[in-house]
């Protein structure tokens, strides 16, 4: 297919700035921006603070190190509570936690008593309230914005970050030189308040959830295990972390970019940056109508390319002008990159699991851009400035062939819109079921002849019911007779059981209902459900439960993803422990 003759109608129904139309996204858009500058600008205070408690490279070094670390330590945990509890109470909690940290680092600044350790501790807790913000914020943006404007939102949002990381530096280094390092805190503390006000006003609605939540540690798993099995989100995944890696040579070796190739100072730096955001700002506008146009694939591609010849272009330029067109490109290919990474990951899963997803990718892109630095300053280090941006731009280049072995999503989509189960299968309240791991049978009859065609699509349903929580599962074939096939597969607990019956979309309905289409018995496909049930257990049940345990039943009215009635008594498949029920 022409990778350009396919549009995607989701984005050719918005324009680039159409989400500003919803008066909570543009809200919060105008004060995330605001609290961006503030975080950037304390950054700077930070570090040029720290030159004067503790000369020493080293611990100069530590201050962006701790700003980053909780992203690389939390962010899984906080896209995982993100997805478990209100995302608007989690944004709240974050920004309040920052705003606390930032008046105590200003206070302590001000009563000249701060020291190394001490700052380093300020920073690293301002970072973690922004770690947990991060995903809350992210996955929250398809709430506040129709599904047709979420590209749009999402390259807003890349646009709003990379401003203030283009611009704040230079605000933050104006402020020090005028104002000293505590004016720096003191406006970082304000920029939390506008953020605060927004989301106390917002209204958003409350959830009804009939379960409990999950522990976050479970949540975390889950997400992992979401991605670990979806191939799209993966090749999302490992492009990112490429462009991530070669892409952070701008940002590492800039300032040595306008000190040793043009012999500039501080301002042909700030030229740079400005340059860098000039493009990032063009590109986010135009984004839309790229979107409109072409493939996911082609516009990596093409961010990809940008960022290239801008690398090349400042390796070999010594003219301002010049270096600044280079720049320019290389801001235009990372917010289309970055943004279109970011979009392609929350079009690829459900809503119960989009918070942890945007956390694994922001954690896959941070770690790439860490990595990278630290390895184009070697390069630089041993092979000089020059040779290392071309090198960058050469392996920038090269990993557009990478199209081949993982391919984008094409960007139509499945319809992730949850399906959920009219009804709920019931289990008797005699059967205790806090500890006992649930074991699935389906049984299904399908003509020799359809075998093939048949496992082939049991194993697509196989990564649906695995990435949503099942666990063991296995397709079995009945020795005696070849046409009689067993489904099987288990949850820790009846609560995991229900839970992963409420994650179902519509696409994972049709993928069930495509292999349900190979069964061709009298009845549909028998369902069974065994309860592990410790010993000790059964012994602490009232005689008069022992003596209903042969007609105990779980049912189910025959809806997918497990489509009739269970029938049956246990089996030897039954997890360890006693299984004590026994269906109807």
């Amino acid at each position: 297919m022409n990778d350009t003759a396919q549009r995607r109608p989701d984005s050719a129904r918005a324009s680039a700035l159409s989400p500003f139309k919803y008066h909570i996204f543009l809200a919060l858009w105008l004060a995330s921006l605001f609290s961006n500058f503030g975080g950037l600008i304390q950054s700077v205070g930070a570090s040029w603070l720290m030159t004067s408690l503790s000369p020493t490279a080293d611990v100069v070094a530590l201050v962006q190190a701790s700003t980053v670390l909780p992203y690389m330590l939390f962010c899984l945990a906080a896209g995982a509570a993100a997805d478990v509890f209100d995302r608007r109470a989690l944004m709240l909690g974050a920004q309040i936690l920052a705003l606390i940290v930032s008046v105590l680092l200003t206070v302590f600044t001000f009563a000249d008593v701060m020291t190394p350790w001490l700052l380093l501790s300020f920073t690293f807790l301002v970072g973690c309230g922004n770690a947990i913000y991060g995903p809350a914020w992210q996955s929250s943006v398809g709430e506040v914005v129709p599904r047709s404007e979420l590209p749009s939102a999402v390259a807003l949002n890349s646009l709003g970050f990379n401003l203030a990381r283009t611009v704040g530096p230079a605000i933050g280094g104006l402020i020090v030189a005028a104002f000293g390092s505590q004016a720096a805190f003191l406006v970082n503390s304000i920029s939390y308040v506008g953020l605060i006000v927004v989301l106390l006003s917002w209204k958003r609605p409350v959830e009804q959830r009939q379960f409990p939540p999950e522990r976050i540690p479970a949540a975390m798993v889950a997400g992992i295990r979401y991605v670990a099995l979806s191939p799209a989100i993966r090749n999302v995944l490992a492009r990112a972390a490429v462009f991530g890696m070669t892409a952070s040579s701008i940002w590492a070796l800039m300032p040595l970019v306008a000190r040793d190739l043009i012999k500039g100072g501080p301002s042909t730096y700030g030229l740079l940056l400005g340059a860098f955001g000039v493009g990032a700002v063009l590109s986010a506008l135009s984004s839309t109508r790229l979107r409109d146009r072409f493939m996911t694939g082609r516009i990596i591609t093409i961010a990809t390319l940008c960022f290239a010849a801008g690398s090349v272009i400042a390796a070999f330029s010594t003219l301002l002008p010049v270096t600044m067109m280079g720049t320019l490109l290389c801001g235009g290919g990372w917010v289309l990159a970055l943004s279109t990474f970011n979009i392609s990951v929350q079009l690829s899963v459900p809503r119960w699991v989009l918070g942890r997803s945007v956390a694994i990718y922001q954690t896959t892109i941070f770690g790439g851009m860490a990595l990278g630095s630290w390895l184009w300053g070697l390069a630089a280090h041993h092979f000089g400035l020059a040779s290392s941006l071309a090198l960058a731009g050469g392996a920038l280049a090269l990993s557009t062939l990478l199209a081949r072995v993982w391919p984008m999503p094409a960007g139509t989509g499945e319809n992730l819109d949850p399906r959920l189960p009219d009804t709920m299968p019931t289990l008797d309240q005699a059967i205790p079921h806090q500890r006992g791991e649930v074991v699935v049978t389906i049984e299904y009859r399908v003509p020799s002849a359809d075998a093939p065609r048949f496992a082939d699509a049991m194993h697509t349903l196989a990564q649906v019911r695995q990435r949503n929580g099942a666990r063991r599962w296995s397709l079995m074939v009945d020795v005696t007779d070849p046409e009689l096939w067993t489904e099987r597969f288990q949850y820790p607990s009846w609560v995991d059981y229900l839970r992963q019956r409420n994650r179902g979309t519509v696409a994972d309905r049709g993928i069930w209902e495509h292999a349900r289409t190979f069964h061709r018995g009298e009845t549909p496909p028998k369902v069974r459900r065994f309860m592990a049930q410790p010993v000790e257990d059964i012994a602490a049940l009232p005689t008069s439960a022992r003596e209903r345990m042969p007609a105990i039943a779980i049912t189910d009215p025959a809806l997918p993803p497990d489509p009739s009635p269970a029938t049956g008594s246990p089996t030897s498949d039954s997890p360890a422990g006693t299984p004590s029920d026994r269906t109807r």
